[in-house]
């Protein structure tokens, strides 16, 4: 399963509003994909169809879509939103990471 902090889900419910889409009919799409300076690195979008090899996941009332090959990298990991002068907007707090670059949209396990 993947979660949602408090933070990640108002953040989520205001762009999803912002871009036209409606957080309870809609969901997020997260994966990974091969690139970055790790080596994999994440995926975030908003969608409205799912996919044949798609997981659906609910969390703080925000839907969550992971095909089944993301799923076996993200399992575990946690979804989060940094504002602030720091901040770096979302974030994966991903278990399963041995090692993140400096900006957190890559890993490699």
């Amino acid at each position: 399963m993947i979660k949602i902090s408090e933070s990640a889900k108002s953040r989520i419910a205001q762009l999803m509003a912002d871009e036209g889409f409606n957080v309870v009919k809609d969901f997020v799409r997260v994966g990974v994909k091969s690139g970055g300076c790790s080596g994999l690195s994440y995926e975030l979008k908003f969608d409205h169809a799912l996919k044949e090899d798609d997981k659906l996941f609910e969390d703080q009332n925000v839907k969550l879509a992971v095909n089944k090959k993301s799923f076996l990298y993200l399992v575990g990991t946690t979804l989060e939103f940094s504002g602030g002068l720091n901040g770096k907007g979302f974030v994966f707090n991903n278990p399963n990471a041995n090692r993140t670059c400096g900006c957190g949209e890559s890993f490699s396990l």
